[in-house]
């Protein structure tokens, strides 16, 4: 590969995404990593005075990398600033690689410590049941009340634990298999493709869904290749779309108090996954069935039900009576024998 001289960094970057092809990075992970090089290049152009298309290779140092991470990490979350760090990094080894840099300064640039999975899943121990019955019922109101999708949206984050791009990324031909044996086939993350196994009320939840469909949009395509997940216009719903409708179902049936902070939809899938793991799921069941890159990642929900359940029996008020109890030195002479 061939470059011009001197190499400006938005050119490095266009080789990056170049070279990286053949990975098949899913669309999703493509889009992050345009996102996180992007916010800091613009932070970067203000850390050197530079407009962002003119800044060189050159001006990747250690100082200067320093000086856009710190300002980015101010209006950012630890997750977000860990997710930019690794991206660049990656870009930077790609560049050294390329022999555009001499050593990657990305080692001189500090990042939060990886925060510890800890499950979020929605409080409450009939909290999912009461959930979808409130949205069956039709709880949430508004502009254009829709308790088919609202449901479907619901069951799929608590009996399949999908995550919110993925759901976006369902379409009919996703649902698949024989009656009785259906499955979802899931484009997951990092382009882990998986399948679900779903039970016939799952099945009948889609189906009533999309006859709900065809009855709104009768001039609507639905073809296998089709959105499964559609806003009230019918076309696919977006993210923001996706937060807000099951945010807003929550408040509608009254339980927004226990849902996690900032968790919303991805709680539905802790749940998914608590519950598996409460119920007896191995590690690498839960794997397979969200899609985990590492085993770790699933033992996490398995060790937090354990010191879950382990909490709950030392609150048990027995436990109170029992540390009353006065005491005995020594032995019972059988227990000395």
């Amino acid at each position: 590969m061939r470059y011009e001289d001197p190499m400006r960094v938005l050119a490095a970057q266009e080789s990056f995404f170049l070279a990286r092809r053949p990975r098949k990075d899913s669309p999703h992970t493509t889009a992050a990593y345009r996102r996180d090089l992007a916010g800091v290049t613009a932070l970067l152009a203000e850390v050197c005075a530079t407009p962002p298309d003119e800044l060189e290779i050159a001006h990747l140092t250690a100082g200067n990398l320093r000086a856009a991470f710190g300002v980015f990490a101010d209006s950012h979350a630890k997750s977000s600033v860990l997710r930019a760090w690794s991206t660049w990094n990656q870009f930077l080894t790609f560049c050294v690689a390329e022999d555009l840099v001499p050593g990657n300064p990305m080692g001189a640039v500090a990042r939060p410590k990886t925060p510890p999975l800890v499950p979020k899943p929605l409080r409450g121990e009939d909290t999912p049941e009461r959930l979808l019955t409130a949205a069956a019922g039709g709880a949430r109101q508004g502009r254009d009340p829709w308790p088919e999708r609202d449901v479907l949206v619901l069951a799929l984050g608590l009996v399949a634990g999908l995550r919110s791009a993925e759901m976006r990324t369902l379409t009919l031909a996703s649902v698949a298999g024989r009656p009785g044996e259906r499955r979802l086939h899931v484009a997951g993350k990092g382009n882990r493709d998986r399948s679900v196994p779903i039970e016939p009320a799952m099945d009948r939840i889609i189906e009533q869904y999309l006859g709900s469909c065809r009855s709104r949009f009768p001039q609507g395509r639905f073809d296998r290749g089709s959105a499964l997940v559609r806003d009230r216009h019918g076309e696919p719903i977006g993210r923001g779309g996706l937060e807000y409708l099951v945010r807003s179902c929550f408040r509608w049936a009254g339980l927004h108090d226990r849902v996690p902070s900032g968790a919303n939809l991805h709680a539905l899938r802790h749940t998914f996954a608590t519950r598996l793991a409460e119920d007896g799921a191995s590690a690498s069941e839960i794997m397979a069935l969200l899609g985990h890159a590492s085993l770790a990642t699933s033992q996490n929900y398995i060790e937090a039900t354990a010191r879950e359940r382990r909490a709950a029996v030392a609150g048990n008020r027995t436990y109170v009576s029992l540390s009353r109890l006065p005491g005995r030195d020594g032995g019972s002479e059988s227990g000395r024998e």
